[in-house]
């Protein structure tokens, strides 16, 4: 019998070996647009909000305590990555339309514009969004449902309420729509009114007093849009909160995604804010030789705290945005790229992201003609011999020099879940590839809890963080992210591989330590990849850390890829959970549970004698 058969779960058993293992969570990955819907139904792009994305949350409810989103900030319909989402409005995309053909919302949207949406739909229930399809459907669709809600005395009081709330960002987003609609484009350094680029930036009074007589004159034009753009985030607000209760309801903490980016709506309105002439970026690395010029803006730091250390306009507006996210999601946040709100590499405009280009560590370039008045270390700080490791060059660091570089995580993201209720475990720091030496501090000093993503384990280093015997407690543990292959197709490639070998070898040292085959075993996992992917799922379980996280292809055994980073296309974030998921055969988590405890030994498995047999 294979490795891999399904065996039905028993939550009960499972709650158990989870809790003797030390697993406090246990999160189901999976990015709003890839939940599934149900047939007659599928409107082209997944949501949590509708009812078989309350029947994905049901069924996770019965495995998992917690699921991990993607961002859910609005996208542009020229680039469906949730990676460059806005940092406060949600995206219209996860409104359920169903819902609004519903009394509950006054039927608002006819069951014909409804069906219709579904009907055409080019991608109808191939477990594949239809993006740009969907962009223009939803939007026409919303629109119909605005016409008749504004005519109507529908939850007007809670949406009076709501536009009040949360004006402070929702001002900007809608008066940005509207002057989209002015210029003809969402892309607003190219528009060609000069004053609609810098409304939200002026530079002197006689600007500030036009600007606001502009501003004034758009509002009027396009009241009705404004509104509807209000009226979107209204819906979507109020369809999240259900699914937040229904979701605590049954047991699981929605983990929310925050990316390193800002869209070009959040650059327009908060441009006084950003560090000109430069942008967050990735140095050089094995995968990329010239490193990765995002193109994102950048918080300039003298915006982010004032001189004595309290938060500038920057840091209120960042700790916002933390607070809103908290407050929205009590299962806690997972900050995507925590490097970049801590030890940020920065390259200048028209520029490669290459030293020899000027691009550097923002707060650790104390050499650097433009960076030094930024540096938190002096020159006598860096180790200058480490040509081939650069970004291991901060040899030295006092207390005062690592709250420094750790000021915008305990000032802002730290005091922002704690306002909410929350504390720091709130938190997840996805810390994946090389760290620096300032970022490894700050994780440790405020004890964050960072990610271990064991498909990427360096075999050759015995010491490698991501090897089982190395995992600490304190970290989220997973096989792959969004941003891997899943773990079946892994294992196909290191099958007959020396690499594969390797991997192996560790294996067999971390996990079957006490066996007396240790030889054939190796030779089964190199050559059986439903053994090397059993053992490999098995390890994320064997090891010390008390969080683990599994991405959706990997549990439900979907061997696609989700995105391929550096690449670009239709297939990149377009993966959905098929409409039958209910039906597909998962990873076998009772024999994989049993596999772990076994891992860690005689004694320990002893002692659990009695949960190793109900495992089955």
């Amino acid at each position: 019998m294979s490795c891999l058969t399904f065996l039905k779960h028993d939550t009960n058993v499972i709650g158990d070996a989870l809790k003797a293992l030390g697993k406090e969570n246990l999160a189901l990955i999976v990015h709003g647009s890839s939940f599934p819907a149900r047939d007659g139904e599928d409107t082209g792009f997944g949501t949590f909000n509708s009812e078989s994305g309350h029947a994905l949350i049901d069924y996770a409810s019965k495995i998992f305590n917690a699921i991990q989103l993607g961002p859910a900030g609005k996208t542009k319909c020229t680039d469906s990555s949730p990676y460059c989402g806005t940092i406060f409005s949600g995206n219209p995309l996860f409104i359920d339309l169903k819902q609004l053909t519903q009394k509950e919302w006054g039927e608002i949207l006819s069951l014909d514009t409804y069906k219709r949406v579904v009907r055409e739909n080019p991608r109808q229930n191939q477990a594949r969004t239809s993006y740009s399809y969907i962009c223009n459907a939803q939007n026409e669709a919303l629109k119909e449902a605005w016409n008749n809600f504004k005519g109507s005395n529908l939850l007007k009081k809670e949406f009076e309420k709501f536009k009040k709330e949360n004006s402070y960002w929702l001002d900007n987003d809608s008066l940005y729509e509207a002057l989209s609609i002015e210029n003809g484009s969402d892309f607003w350094y190219g528009w060609k009114n000069e004053a609609d680029k810098n409304l939200m930036n002026p530079k002197n009074e006689d600007e500030k007093k036009a600007y606001a007589e502009r501003i004034s004159e758009i509002k009027s034009k396009y009241a009705d849009e404004i509104e509807f753009y209000s009226f979107c985030q209204f819906v979507l607000e109020t369809q999240n909160e259900e699914t937040k209760k229904f979701a605590l309801k049954k047991g699981i903490k929605m983990i929310a995604d925050r990316q390193v980016a800002f869209s070009d709506r959040d650059a327009w309105a908060y441009q006084s804010l950003f560090l000109d002439g430069w942008f967050l970026g990735c140095p050089p690395d094995y995968f990329s030789k010239d490193g990765q010029a995002w193109g994102f803006p950048l918080m300039d730091p003298d915006k982010m705290f004032n001189a004595d250390g309290s938060l500038g306009e920057g840091g209120v507006l960042m700790k916002n945005l933390y607070k809103k996210m908290f407050k929205e999601n009590p299962g806690g946040v997972r900050i995507d790229h925590i490097v970049g709100l801590i030890d940020p590499w920065v390259y200048k405009a028209g520029k490669k992201p290459l030293p020899e280009h000027g691009a550097g560590r923002l707060y650790s370039s104390p050499e650097h003609s433009e960076l030094s008045r930024y540096a938190i270390p002096s020159c006598d700080d860096l180790d200058w011999t480490l040509e081939n490791d650069k970004e291991k060059r901060v040899k030295s660091l006092n207390d005062e020099q690592i709250k420094l570089y750790g000021r915008l995580i305990e000032k802002v993201v730290i005091a922002a879940a704690k306002e909410c209720g929350l504390d720091k475990n709130a938190i997840v720091c996805e810390d994946l590839g090389t760290l620096t030496n300032p970022v490894d501090a700050v994780m440790k000093k405020y004890e964050l809890q960072g990610m271990r993503l064991t498909q990427f384990v360096v075999p050759e280093k015995p010491e490698h963080p991501y090897r089982c015997k190395n995992i600490t407690e304190n970290v989220w543990n997973m096989v792959g992210t969004h941003d891997n292959n899943p773990i079946e197709m892994w294992a196909e490639s290191m099958i007959n591989t020396h690499e594969g070998y390797l991997h192996a070898k560790n294996l067999v040292e971390d996990l079957f330590a006490e066996a007396d085959n240790k030889d054939d075993i190796i030779v089964k996992l190199t050559q059986d990849k439903d053994y090397l992917t059993f053992v490999k799922l098995t390890e994320i379980f064997a090891s010390k850390a008390k969080n683990v996280q599994i991405f959706f292809t990997d549990f439900f055994r979907i061997k696609e890829t989700y995105n391929t980073p550096g690449t670009s296309g239709d297939q990149n974030w377009s993966l959905r959970l098929p409409n039958n998921f209910e039906e597909l055969t998962p990873i076998d988590l009772n024999a994989i549970l049993k596999a772990a405890i076994i891992a860690r030994g005689k004694e320990f498995a002893t002692k659990h004698a009695i949960l190793i047999e109900k495992l089955g």
